[in-house]
Formats: structure tokens, sequence, C-alpha cells
């Protein structure tokens, strides 16, 4: 095994290295892939590769929770029922006879929205700061993250949930200031083992007979700044993370990371307001969306279905749910470029570079814009508005769609750049709410239009939502505020100093905390009690009055 490859690592730096030294610059050949044997392939941990079929069925209708994730709930639910008590005493006299189901959620926004996320979580982390708000994050049964929010999320849970002074120190400052996702760093000698390494994933992939698209080298490069471990964490898979130490232990909460779909096979690149919402996890992946209101299991992702059994019978893929590949999807804008876009290793161009690296494995194509996952609910007529398609084409994720779990209070951390110094103002958050509106869902509490959101400045601080309605889920929303850096560097920003990444995470903290704003974490607390049916502690309605919206003609 380990012959093989070094063997291959060798034949990729020849690549490289021709690609490098060439006078033009080129995209690699396309021989790169016919020099790969079957053995190179199997020794490629980035290569699916087929197995036997459990005997289980590869795929549910959405009616309930996947008993698996019942069972990590259930028991996840006890561990953080004892952190939850232990810090709302901390707060005040607050009755921990019930204790809510609490998550958190953080929105997309690239390097931006994992810092100011890591920083927010920091804060609520009892192992890793010592602020009032510290500690609600080991009461937290759920958390979930789309594009820039999955990246967090993703580093998080992929390196066995340590903390994020832990990842800052051992990763992130030196992966983000020399960021392969600037082609300058990638194709110069500084980067030649990743891009060789990266090659050979993808030419690995492709060999093994499938499809590779700009969201492999971009997941695989994500990964070099994200994961631990060789070639970036290449072994590191969704349905891995379920053997992890803090996982089986229930010391964490449910990861959740969502993508949109986007019908690219149909030359479609942006995805409609009503577009299909996808949640990936540790044990399945799929919609609760109409329209597909199924899901398959996360380890057998790849695998050829008809009808939710396997085409071939008994051959099933394993290996696939590549978390780069996942969170790659997650935060997906190429499809922007709403175009077949050109191969050139060159230093102008991030999605050039990238595709010069899904050159050497074919021929540049539409597609390639896109996550591509065989589509696990082909011809499953419960899926109506997927079942004709071989493949599911998805982007940068959109907000997290609403299912049966049972959240009773959201901690949303918004970190969009709706505005044009890249900071929120209500916009996502909006949107979700409407879309949930049209769907029929009704468990997302009101949000106001973008005019009222930033006329009564909800985007300057915390706000509660959903504080005198009924059947809804109660939301504590933490937009990103320039507190003590300025936090609204842009999306496109791939590069970030070491002084950088320490001041926007230390800006998470000040959101979290809100600038160490006197009663806050008491407040909080109060948000987290308000609707499980408990007295509430005296000073509860004064935090209301601060922190809830109400909706006109409406009171607290």
């Amino acid at each position: 095994m380990l012959g093989d490859t070094q063997k291959m690592l060798s034949q990729s730096l020849k690549i490289v290295l021709v690609a490098l030294c060439a006078s033009a610059v080129a995209a690699p050949t396309h021989e790169a892939v016919q020099q790969l044997d079957e053995r190179q392939i199997l020794a490629n941990p980035y290569a699916p590769t087929t197995t036997s079929c459990p005997g289980s069925s590869l795929v549910r209708p959405a009616t309930s929770l996947n008993p698996s994730e019942s069972s990590y709930v259930s028991g996840r639910k006890t561990v953080a029922n004892t952190a939850l008590a232990a810090w709302l005493k901390k707060q005040g006299s607050f009755s921990t006879s019930s204790k809510p189901v609490v998550g958190f959620m953080s929105s997309g926004g690239g390097y931006r929205a994992l810092l100011e996320t890591a920083g927010v979580v920091q804060a609520f982390d009892g192992r890793d700061s010592n602020f009032n708000t510290s500690g609600l994050y080991q009461g937290l049964v759920y958390e979930a993250g789309l594009s820039g929010g999955a990246w967090f999320l993703s580093s998080l849970a992929g390196n066995n949930w340590p903390t994020v002074s832990y990842l800052r120190d051992n990763l992130w400052e030196q992966a983000f200031q020399n960021s392969l996702l600037l082609p300058a760093n990638l194709l110069s000698a500084s980067g030649l083992t990743e891009y060789a390494l990266v090659t050979s994933d993808i030419a690995a992939k492709e060999g093994a007979g499938y499809d590779v698209t700009i969201v492999d080298p971009y997941g695989r490069l994500l990964s070099y700044q994200l994961l631990q471990g060789f070639d970036g964490g290449v072994n590191t898979r969704m349905s891995g993370l379920t053997t992890l130490s803090n996982f089986t232990s229930r010391n964490v909460p449910y990861p959740i990371i969502t993508t949109t779909n986007v019908n690219g096979t149909q030359g479609q690149c942006i995805p409609p307001l009503n577009a299909i919402i996808y949640e990936f996890h540790p044990y399945e992946y799929g919609s609760w969306d109409t329209g597909v209101s199924a899901f398959a299991q996360t380890a057998y992702m790849g695998t050829n279905l008809t009808n939710g059994s396997p085409t071939v019978p008994g051959k099933c893929t394993v290996r696939y749910d590549n978390l780069g590949y996942i969170f790659g999807t997650s935060s997906d804008v190429f499809f922007a470029a709403c175009a077949v876009i050109e191969p050139v290793n060159s230093t102008s161009s991030l999605a050039n570079t990238l595709e010069g690296l899904v050159d050497q494995a074919h021929e540049p194509v539409f597609t390639d814009l896109f996550g591509v996952y065989v589509n696990p609910f082909y011809k499953y007529p419960r899926s109506s508005q997927v079942q004709s398609s071989p493949v599911l084409t998805m982007v940068d994720g959109g907000a997290t769609n609403q299912s049966t779990r049972n959240v009773d209070v959201l901690i949303v951390n918004d970190n969009s750049a709706d505005t044009t110094d890249n900071f929120p103002n209500g916009t996502e958050i909006r949107q979700t709410y409407l879309n949930a509106q049209a769907a029929g869902l009704k468990k997302m509490p009101f949000i106001p239009d973008v005019n009222t959101f930033v006329s009564k400045g909800l985007n300057k601080r915390a706000t509660f939502f959903g504080c005198n309605e009924t059947g809804t889920t109660f939301m504590v929303f933490l937009p990103n505020v320039a507190y003590t850096y300025n936090s609204g560097q842009p999306t496109s920003k791939v590069q970030y100093s070491v002084a950088e990444t320490n001041a926007m995470i230390n800006n998470g903290n000040s959101i979290a905390t809100q600038n160490g704003t006197a009663g806050w974490p008491f407040c909080l607390a109060c948000a987290v009690k308000n609707k499980d049916g408990s007295a509430l502690p005296k000073g509860c309605n004064a935090c209301f009055s601060k922190y809830c919206y109400y909706r006109s003609g409406t009171s607290g």
C-alpha cells in the first residue's frame, strides 16, 4: 500500500513539474488519468470504490427522523441537559426541571463567516473561554452550517471537535496566511506538494469512473486549511464522524451541512428562490422538501440506485462522502460563471486554476460548475421533482430548511454580505421566512422586511424572534457587527494574516457577548428558557422588552 502511494505521488510530481516548468501555463495532460492503474486508484483514499451492500434499506421516506439520529439526539440530550442546567444556574434563579432543545446555526460568507462563527462558538464554549456566555455550547443538541459556516463546522467536527483555540494555533493561522486558494501560493514552489497530491486525487477519482468537477480541487484545497492529516485530511468522510470519540460519547451537537439544488444538467446555473435544500449529516443525506422528501445513507453515497435499491444488485459505493467535497459543495459559488470555465494555470483567477486541475481528467463541461452526486432518488416515486435525473447538481447552501426536528430555541449567527460593506441587513433571514411560508412550513417565527429590519437596527444587535408566537421555534439572532475589528471582510478574500485571523475571532467573541453589554448573558438565558413553560426569574420581562421584535399590532 505504501509503495503504491509513493508511486502515485511520484507520478503526480512529474505531472506537476511538467506543468509548472513549461513555457506556457497550460493545464496538465489527460494522460494522467490513463496512467493510473487499478492498484493506484484503490490506494488513493479520495477515489470511491465498490463494495457489497448492507442488508438495510438505502433510501427511506422523509416521514420522521432517521433512527440513528434519534438515538444520537436522545443520548446527546441527556449530556446537554446537564451542561445547560449548569449554565442556566450561573445566570440566575432559572428552573432547570425542564430543559429545551437548543440548536445553533451559522450562515455563509467564506472565511469571514468561518472566523466570526469561530469567535461566537469560542465565547460559548466552556472549554475555551471564561465569559458569562461560556458553557452554553455544551448545552447544544444540534449545530448546522452552510457555506463558510459549514467550513467552520467541518473543521470542528472533522478534527473531533477540538477547541477553537487549538484549531487557530495548530492549523488555521498558518493555513489561512498561506492560503492555497490564492493561485499564486498554489502554483508556487511552496505549493508543489499539495498541487501534486490534489492532482493525484482528482485523477484517481476520475479513473475509478466517477465524475470530477471544480468542486473536487476546491474541496481538496480547502481541506488543507480545515482538516488535519495526510493530504489535507483526505481520509475524513462525513460518515466517518460517527467513529470519532466525541461523537460516540455524545459530547457534541449533531452536525448538519446544507446545500442547494440546481438543475445543472439542464443548463440551469442559478438556483430559484424555491430551490430544494439538501442536508448532509453523518448518517444520511437528502431533503425534507416536497419533491424529494427522502433520505439516503451517507456511507453509501455514490451508489447507483433505482427506486431505492442498488441498480446492480449487491453492488454499492463507499468513500464518496469525502467531507471536503461536501463542504466544498456547500460553498460552491462558481455556478455564478454560468458558462464553461477556461482551464488555465495562472495566478489571475481561482476558477481558472481549479478548472485547470479538472482539465487533466476530462475536457471542461458546463456541469463542472457544480457539486455532482449520483442521485439516490432516481425513479423513487416519492421524489417526484428529481426522480427522472440520474445525477443531482448542487451549489452553495441556502438557509437551513425546516424539518420534523424538535428544536425549541435556535441561535442564528448571520454573517451574510447583504450590504456593500459586507454585513447582514436581514435579506437572507427574511427570504428564508418567505420561502418557509410559501412551502406551508410554520416553525419559523415572523421576520420583518428589510426596511423594517434596518430602521429598527435589528442588524446591529441581538434580536429575539418569536417572542409572542405559539408553535414556532424561538430564535436568537446574532448578526455580524464590527465591535472590535472590521469584520465585514469580502467573501472573495481568501487569505488572512495571522493578525487578521485573531482579530476576526476576537470580534466573534464580542458578537456572542454583545460586546460586554450589561445583563446580556442573563437575557440570553431568558431567551433559552422562554417557551418551555417554566416560570422565569424577575428581570426577564425587561430583557424581552429590550431584545424582542414584536410584529406590528402585537406586543409582549
